[in-house]
């Protein structure tokens, strides 16, 4: 008898795994599905998220406050703080009805871009800038907490651009370095107003670099003809696979050269502080060293620039995030779901083999 239940268990567990098996095929082949045909729908879509940082820094004060303080230091406190708040709302709203609106406190948008060898952070930088630029005005202030190493000349061209669009409104742009701003991060950096950076940050970096393996003598030593044909002289300078010649290097050094002359060119018109022809060698300097080069115009680190600027002015985090697609949030649940039902067919391939 026992045997015949093992038997029956057995085979209950293999028809439990094909149709667990089947199950999962099903649900990953028509989240591919509903992923393709909704892919355009979901590109390039997203929203601005702001948050007040006064808020959060009030948050942490009154956090400390409260085990600090007693009960009565700690009701004085509330009180006087509601007195100043109420006085500066009844001053806003006076400035508001007069028309007296420059008057109100100062407003900092701080933002983020963290930046990879394609600059793609600067596709939501635009957004965000666009954004801003609805509200700010002259007597505001744009902080962008930089990071990036640089990367493709022409994704941080575009990403310099955009900063500006905010500097050519006359709105006064700080860049706040805490890592590194090397490359194509320092292209971005120069164009603001003020430049800070933390004591041990990387500055620097003016230069350009390309570098590419050639592979011709491995497929000519195996008898592989690679052709490449162009229609111009010099449509293909140096290529993966061709034969290079001296007269394609020679070509693609001078354009490197060209290039770092327009690097050079962009930096000396947006700061013409810098000794162009000595920084831009392709060296870096850490921060109080950039500071001696004129590369930067301060020590500091971002968290003690903005929190310098309360409570003085309002300041507020701007983001710009992704929205998820009906495809990618049914992708996310089918791969949790897969991951379950994967479990389980293990689980459940484990008790027939152990019943046999």
């Amino acid at each position: 008898m026992w045997r015949r239940v093992l038997e029956f268990l057995s085979e209950y567990g293999l028809f439990l795994a094909k149709t667990l098996t089947f199950v999962v095929a099903i649900l990953v082949v028509v989240s591919f599905v509903i992923a393709a045909n909704l892919k355009k729908q979901s590109a390039a879509k997203g929203q601005i998220s702001i948050d007040k940082i006064n808020d959060e820094i009030e948050e942490m004060a009154d956090a400390l406050k409260a085990e600090l303080l007693d009960h009565k230091a700690l009701k004085a406190e509330h009180k006087a703080r509601k007195k100043v708040e109420k006085a500066e709302q009844k001053a806003e709203q006076k400035a508001v009805k007069s028309g007296a609106e420059g008057d109100r406190k100062k407003r900092v948008f701080v933002v983020d871009f963290d930046g990879d060898i394609s600059a793609s952070a600067a596709e939501p930088l635009r957004h965000i800038v666009t954004c801003i630029l609805t509200v700010a005005e002259a007597q505001d202030e744009v902080v962008l907490r930089l990071e990036s190493q640089g990367g493709m000349v022409h994704s941080y061209g575009f990403a310099a651009s955009q900063l500006m669009r905010i500097t050519q409104k006359s709105i006064p742009l700080t860049v706040c370095v805490d890592k590194v701003a090397a490359s194509g991060g320092y292209m971005m950096a120069c164009v603001a107003n003020k430049i800070l950076a933390a004591p041990f940050a990387v500055i620097g970096s003016i230069g350009v670099v390309a570098s590419l393996p050639n592979f011709n003598r491995v497929l000519k030593k195996h008898d592989v003809d690679y052709e490449i044909l162009t229609a111009g002289e010099y449509k293909r300078t140096l290529t993966m696979f061709g034969e290079n010649t001296d007269k394609g290097r020679q070509k693609f050094k001078e354009d490197l050269e060209d290039t770092h002359g327009l690097f050079k060119d962009f930096i000396h018109q947006h700061r013409a502080v810098v000794d162009i022809e000595k920084v831009a060698t392709g060296e870096i300097w850490f921060g109080s060293r950039a500071l001696q080069q004129q590369l930067i115009d301060g020590i500091s680190t971002s968290d003690d620039y903005i929190i310098s600027q309360h409570p003085a002015a309002d300041i507020y985090e701007v983001k710009y995030e992704h929205k998820k697609s009906l495809a990618e949030k049914i992708g996310i649940n089918t791969r949790v779901l897969s991951q379950s039902l994967a479990s389980a067919l293990v689980e459940k391939l484990s008790v027939r083999y152990w019943a046999k």
